[in-house]
């Protein structure tokens, strides 16, 4: 039996949780190692490796709650922070923590933020201060993650897609997304935009709105909006996303996301 079936079999109840032990921590340093993804882009498509998913909660369950110190900081945790960063090659501003079974390429700075456990962070990515990067996200190279920003954690069920943020992409300070939502390659968030599973997205710059949800298109420039709904009560403003441009093409990005910043009026 392999890792995997090993995994799926103790999810499923076939066998018992620590018979599927050493799998479990096998797959978790896979993780820990970026030798293995929640999720991979294959065909152009995202697939979600849902045993990978299934390995990190039965880890939770068979972990111990224990103390670990780190110079004058102490957790109590069932999994220990990162360690070994500068051979890693990321920097990691106190008390920023990367938790172990999460990865970062070469060339990650996370300030005071968090990266959980199954995640994956590109190298030349920037987790802002108070930046949170939930459990299994999959976030892309040259990415910048702002102030305060909140990328969710998706676990459950283990099917489910992570909140994917791909290359390039600008995620305003404030801004949430969560809910497996898909921002794709070098897109722009203004600050405070929220998007979730059924956040409707709304592309205005045609003679007709398209809506969408679930996925802000490559290069698309994002701004917090509302729109009016009728209720028993009266008519009410619901929060929306607008897409009110797109991004020019441009080998440098930060002189492309400079741009739309200013031409579009967007916060950053």
């Amino acid at each position: 039996m392999n890792d995997r079936e090993a995994i799926e079999a103790a999810f499923g109840g076939e066998i018992e949780a620590g018979e599927a032990r050493d799998a479990v921590l096998r797959t978790i340093a896979a993780l820990d190692a970026g030798a293995l993804r929640v999720a991979d882009k294959v065909d152009g498509e995202w697939i979600v490796n849902a045993w990978v998913k299934e390995a990190i909660l039965l880890h939770f369950r068979l972990a111990d709650l224990r103390t670990f110190e780190l110079g004058a900081l102490e957790f109590h945790d069932k999994i220990p922070p990162k360690r070994d960063l500068a051979a890693a090659g990321i920097r990691v501003v106190p008390p920023g923590v990367v938790r172990y079974g999460a990865f970062c390429e070469p060339g990650v700075v996370v300030m005071p933020g968090y990266v959980n456990i199954g995640s994956y962070v590109g190298s030349g990515t920037m987790v802002d201060t108070w930046a949170t990067v939930g459990s299994c996200a999959q976030i892309g190279r040259d990415v910048h993650l702002s102030g305060g920003v909140g990328i969710g954690g998706v676990l459950e069920p283990p099917g489910a897609r992570p909140v994917i943020i791909e290359d390039g992409a600008f995620i305003g300070s404030r801004c949430i997304v969560v809910e497996g939502v898909l921002v794709e390659e070098g897109a722009v968030l203004g600050a405070n935009t929220t998007i979730t599973s059924s956040t409707p997205i709304i592309d205005v710059t045609g003679a007709e709105p398209v809506e969408m949800r679930g996925r802000v298109p490559a290069n698309s420039v994002v701004v917090p909006g509302t729109r009016a709904k009728e209720f028993p009560a009266g008519a009410y403003q619901l929060q929306c996303a607008l897409i009110i441009g797109r991004r020019s093409a441009s080998t440098d990005r930060k002189t492309s996301l400079n741009e739309a910043l200013r031409v579009f009026e967007v916060q950053a």
